[in-house]
């Protein structure tokens, strides 16, 4: 089945992110290695897909596991929850619809 993992930053996240950003992107890569990701991404703080010093303010992927508790788990050992780079994770199942 499907999850949406839905990930909100701390204030003033970018740096950390920066740092942690290689672990975070190796582990969305084996996903989509593995055929699991849907789809992956960031969301700029402000209405730019380049929001430079701006920085993000959270995250989204939707990807499949197995259960709700496997993508918990994957969640919760994501780099940048390690990194203190996410306030809040929220991670709960997703129906795709479309296209």
């Amino acid at each position: 089945m499907l999850y949406a993992i839905i990930s909100e930053d701390i204030p003033n996240s970018l740096e950390k992110r920066k740092i942690a950003r290689p672990a975070h992107l190796a582990r969305l890569q084996q996903l989509n290695d593995e055929g699991k990701l849907l789809l992956a991404g960031p969301h700029p703080s402000i209405d730019n897909s380049d929001p430079g010093d701006a920085g993000f303010s959270g995250s989204l992927v939707v990807a499949e596991f197995a259960s709700l508790k496997e993508a918990q788990s994957w969640a919760d050992t994501d780099p940048y929850v390690a990194a203190g780079i996410y306030a809040k994770v929220i991670v709960k199942p997703f129906k795709k619809v479309l296209p």
